[in-house]
């Protein structure tokens, strides 16, 4: 079983929105059975799952101090790839998370205070030395400020080459447990979400393989 987690510092940035789209497209890139774990307070992510009306992905319940079992029983279970989502305050519960990681999602949007927030995120992540990559979300395609975030990332790590536009169709899927691939399955939002999940597979295997992966990524 694959672990990815989605950790940011700067609440907004987009971690609930990835977390459930990217789980949705692994389920249906057939990459399932895939399962959720819900590790913010304010379960956002638990929210949305309750709403849904289908059975995947499966919400994992339980505390970060017994999220190691959790997992485990998950693979026991036959589940493949399990995302987990993470509060805005990173701490030392947030470490412990990190760690259990295959893969750490960094959503970012392009913006100064993003960027600005970036330290205390990737602190965390270089302390687990666990693989990692950015994801530009609610980014406005092919402006300045998206080109310029995409450069400033790229030097301190990889970059996901597929990013999540400013759409509407990603937060209105949520209100009723759903994403943008179920509501609008040919839409933009969708396309982004499924190339988005392709590059960052490709990842995970080449990774698994002990190999650094160069596709679906861009580096400084």
């Amino acid at each position: 079983m694959k672990t990815i987690v989605v950790a940011s510092q700067k609440g907004g940035a987009g971690k609930t929105t990835c977390t459930s789209h990217l789980a949705v497209a692994a389920i249906l890139s057939g990459h399932g059975p895939v399962a959720v774990i819900d590790t913010d307070p304010q379960e956002t992510l638990s929210t949305w799952w309750n709403l849904r009306q289908v059975d995947q992905p499966a919400l994992i319940k339980g505390k970060v101090t017994t999220l190691a079992d959790s997992l485990e029983k998950a693979e026991q279970a036959g589940v493949r790839i399990c995302f987990i989502d993470t509060p805005p305050a990173l701490g030392d519960q947030t470490r412990d998370v990190l760690r259990l990681a295959d893969l750490i999602i960094i959503p970012t949007r392009p913006s100064p205070a993003d960027l600005w927030a970036l330290g205390s995120t990737l602190k965390l992540v270089n302390d687990v030395g666990k693989p990692f990559v950015f994801v530009i979300t609610q980014a406005k395609a092919n402006t300045r400020l998206t080109l310029q975030t995409m450069a400033a990332l790229s030097e301190h790590g990889p970059v996901a080459s597929s990013i999540l536009g400013d759409r509407v169709d990603y937060a209105s899927a949520l209100i009723d447990g759903r994403t943008a691939l179920e509501t609008a399955r040919s839409g933009i939002a969708a396309q982004e979400v499924m190339d988005l999940w392709a590059g960052l597979k490709e990842r995970l295997s080449e990774n698994a393989n002990g190999r650094n992966s160069t596709k679906g990524v861009k580096h400084g």
